[in-house]
């Protein structure tokens, strides 16, 4: 009796598919892990290849059961992993004391991933194929496109930091002869600096194009300001 035997059959769940999704699971995910890696987020490399090869091991005994005992929904556990994948996104995703959202792209690329990883395990190669290098695209490519085109957007939200010498009016009195409109703003404490009274997000919009760190140095510059970050 062979304990492995090599078929060409890849749409049922053999010796031979299980050894490829598994594989396929890893060096798919990997790929897209490698990057997340690469740019310091929290979910790198290994989370990444755990989550497509959960995800495909899931499918694959799903497959199996009703295969095997022909019985069972083949798409229940997909469904549970879809939606369960959510509480490992969410861990991602982080709000810092500026009330700035990071961590989106991360948890969409580990939501993705499992998708990816459902498509491996029911043996659909070639949409999990395209999908990688989909993905790889979205997070590496459209990743400079979008600093591309934050970079020459006019409007920009800013974190600033009161001394408790001035008033707030006089220094937001003074950014607006900045040639600089406020659409919006919204008083926080502060995070920083332990002279600052108060501190404020605000939503600028430039009348003219010119430099984002030239804007923030002009800031940082106002007498009563003792910080300033574009978030």
């Amino acid at each position: 009796m062979h304990m492995f035997e090599l078929t060409t059959d890849l749409s049922s769940i053999n010796d031979t598919t299980v050894v490829l999704r598994l594989a396929l699971a890893v060096i798919l995910g990997g790929v897209i892990g490698y990057e997340r890696g690469r740019a310091g987020r929290p979910a790198g490399l290994r989370t990444h290849i755990l989550v497509c090869l959960g995800s495909t091991l899931a499918i694959m005994t799903n497959q199996y059961v009703f295969e095997r005992f022909g019985a069972g929904d083949p798409t229940r556990i997909a469904a549970q992993v879809i939606s369960g994948i959510g509480f490992l996104g969410a861990g991602t995703i982080i709000v810092t004391g500026r009330h700035q959202v990071k961590g989106l792209t991360t948890a969409a690329g580990l939501w993705a991933t499992a998708c990816m990883g459902l498509a491996i395990g029911i043996g659909f190669y070639k949409a999990a194929i395209i999908s990688c290098i989909l993905i790889a695209f979205a997070t590496v490519v459209l990743h400079r496109l979008d600093n591309l085109m934050l970079s020459k957007s006019k409007v920009l939200d800013v974190y600033v930091e009161f001394n408790k010498s001035v008033s707030v009016t006089a220094v937001i009195d003074t950014i607006k002869g900045l040639m600089i409109n406020i659409d919006s703003i919204e008083l926080v404490k502060p995070t920083y600096g332990t002279s600052a009274s108060v501190a404020a997000i605000m939503t600028l919009r430039l009348k003219q194009k010119r430099l984002r760190l030239d804007v923030i140095a002009k800031i940082c510059a106002i007498e009563g300001v003792d910080f300033a970050e574009e978030i």
